[in-house]
């Protein structure tokens, strides 16, 4: 109560707003490129656009351009046209979940149903004669305009992807429904139908939630609290926080094996928090670490690197 900027957020919980963006790929964990410190009342696609800005430029001094695709995910609290039109600027696609607005539901109901395809969900089957998933869960598409209430230019042009479940907990339990209820979620992407098809654009988007994993990774360390009753310096302390877990990470990495994409905490607890001692004989300094550890192939792999 006595921190600078702190307020009641969506959550109803009384705070500060940590907004993070992450780079990852398939084969990586991800990495924090950019953060900013936020009251905690604020609205969550405030700054957003310029965080989005800012990532992709550090990103693209990182990656080599050539052949390099990027794809922006964000849940549906950044599907607006600054974020949208920053990420397409910096030459990314995006992948953003939509709001069901009325343009939304439209779209969705005029999908034909011989047009949903069966996914690989919980509890799916594989059927090896017809090569198909069985699953409650199925996927469709539509191509999409968004932000038709702008000017024409500033218009978007895509495709609408929509996930369909079942509805397990209809609203009138009185009055079973004649036929099947759906829930929908659906996203608007920008991506080439032949680099990723409804599937796998599905499957590729519910990959956004990695950023829950670096969240809860820094509320396991440094932001399980914020020190300072300033604002100022809770911004100085999460500038911090995220560098203690990119160098964590980079440690990670250097590691390899399962410390490729292990969380912070057990790469604190297996190769910084070490069970040894540091020893001196003959002007020469020795760690001894115990015998029989089974960290000890990574741990060389690090200290050999740095």
């Amino acid at each position: 109560y006595q921190k600078q900027g702190s307020g009641y957020g969506y959550s109803g919980v009384r705070g500060l707003n940590a907004l993070l963006a992450t780079a990852s790929t398939e084969t990586a964990a991800p990495v924090i490129l950019g953060q900013r410190l936020r009251r905690g009342s604020v609205g969550s696609p405030r700054g957003a656009s310029r965080l989005v800005g800012d990532s992709l430029a550090i990103l693209k001094r990182l990656v080599p351009a050539a052949g390099a695709r990027v794809l922006v995910r964000a849940d549906s609290a950044f599907y607006g046209h600054a974020t949208v039109a920053a990420a397409l600027t910096a030459g990314a696609e995006v992948s953003v979940t939509v709001k069901m607005d009325k343009a939304v539901k439209a779209a969705i109901a005029g999908i034909d149903e011989k047009a949903w395809t069966g996914i690989r969900y919980p509890q799916a089957i594989f059927d090896e004669d017809t090569g198909t998933w069985i699953s409650k869960a199925e996927v469709a598409e539509v191509p999409f305009t968004a932000f038709t209430s702008r000017k024409k230019t500033e218009r978007v042009p895509g495709r609408l992807v929509v996930r369909r479940i079942p509805e397990l907990n209809p609203q009138d339990t009185d009055q079973p429904t004649l036929f099947d209820t759906h829930r929908f979620h659906a996203f608007f992407t920008t991506t080439d139908p032949e680099v990723l098809d409804t599937v796998t654009a599905d499957q590729t988007h519910r990959g956004h939630a990695v950023i829950e994993q670096v969240n809860a990774d820094l509320k396991d360390s440094a932001l399980a609290h914020l020190p300072s009753g300033r604002f100022g310096a809770n911004g100085a302390w999460l500038v911090c926080a995220v560098m203690a877990y990119n160098l964590t990470r980079t440690a990670g990495i250097l590691a390899a094996g399962p410390f490729a994409r292990a969380r912070t905490g057990t790469i604190r607890a297996r190769l910084v928090n070490l069970p040894a001692r540091i020893a001196s004989s003959a002007r020469r300094i020795r760690i001894r670490l115990p015998q029989a550890w089974p960290w000890q192939q990574g741990f060389e792999r690090l200290f050999t690197a740095v």
